[in-house]
């Protein structure tokens, strides 16, 4: 979902990934986590990266913050080799990880005070706490925040210091729904702010909400690539609808090609999928044939493709090639 100016600032990149390789056990036997990864991400941009468990997405991200050298290939983020130059490079970046691993001891406020008094440049401790819906909570120990409390945490640590790039790893992991769509609002307003943010996440909706571009890795390869509408869009859209017995005798009208068509019956009435390729001449067909018929479609839904049904079938479709070159 590109947001409005997005593109107007996205002039340069801020990451730049060229046929990058992570092999681990330092041998040609050893096991390549990353097998010639390439992509960029735009200044003022979010990119998210996806992808099955050992897709490859940590030991990628990881070459990016700079905790490990790549095997092979050419990484830059923000112009530097960031494993060579994280020094300069790391005062520039924010991370969420997966795991935090804050001092269960001290208070909220002491424990964004003592990191935000490691950073050349950082916001206020109040306006860090109040971003991430904290603001009440500075006095609280640590130990006694509830798990999406210290996730919330994890985020004003990553923001306090204004990062120019924003690593994101499963950010909203342990949130409930209502402060999950908070801290995509919190995520959008640091895009406004021309924070770029590298995203990975399970929850594809939020890689549909939140992300301008995406990648999915599977097995250390990029296997698919572009916007979030783009990708979703490889699969089928669904009309579905239901046709009372009358109806149901009726032949339906001549769908565009690529286009199939199912039916289930059920205590008398028949329950209909069409899954084609062309959206809006499909349901312009049928609408216009009940239409010309006095035909009731009950229950009538017509939708593209989500990123999840993408997703999806893109696994599936390299788990089956992989078995076969299994079996070969």
């Amino acid at each position: 979902m590109t947001r409005p100016g997005s593109e107007a600032r996205g002039s340069g990149d801020v990451i730049e990934v060229r046929d990058l390789h992570r092999r681990y056990g330092g041998s040609r036997s050893g096991f390549e986590a990353v097998r010639g990864v390439t992509f960029s991400v735009r200044k003022g941009e979010l990119f998210a990266l996806l992808g099955t468990n050992g897709a490859g997405k940590t030991s990628t991200v990881e070459v990016l913050e700079g905790l490990a050298r790549p095997t092979s290939g050419s990484v830059r983020v923000l112009g530097r080799d960031p494993f060579a130059d994280r020094r300069q490079v790391r005062p520039h970046t924010g991370v969420v990880l997966q795991q935090g691993g804050l001092s269960a001891d001290l208070t909220v406020s002491e424990t964004l005070t003592m990191w935000a008094g490691t950073l050349t440049s950082s916001r206020p401790v109040q306006e860090a706490l109040d971003l991430v819906d904290l603001g009440g909570r500075g006095r609280v120990a640590v130990k006694q925040l509830s798990g999406g409390e210290r996730r919330r945490l994890d985020l004003a640590l990553a923001i306090v210091g204004r990062p120019t790039l924003l690593f994101l790893d499963e950010p909203t992991a342990g949130l409930d729904p209502e402060s999950r769509v908070a801290a995509w609002a919190l995520v959008r307003h640091l895009l406004d702010e021309g924070t770029t943010v590298l995203l990975t996440t399970h929850y594809l909706e939020e890689a549909a909400q939140l992300a301008d571009r995406l990648a999915i890795m599977h097995a250390g390869r990029i296997v698919r690539s572009g916007t979030p509408t783009g990708v979703a869009r490889t699969e089928p859209a669904r009309v579905t609808f239901a046709l009372d017995a009358t109806a149901a005798v009726l032949p339906l009208p001549q769908m565009p090609q690529a286009a199939s068509v199912s039916r289930e019956s059920r205590f008398g009435t028949s329950f209909v999928t069409i899954t084609t390729p062309d959206l809006q001449p499909t349901l312009a067909l049928l609408l216009s044939w009940a239409q010309d018929r006095g035909v009731l479609l009950r229950d009538l839904h017509a939708r593209p493709a989500s990123l999840e049904e993408a997703f999806l079938a893109l696994a599936a479709e390299t788990a089956g090639e992989a078995q076969r070159q299994g079996a070969a």
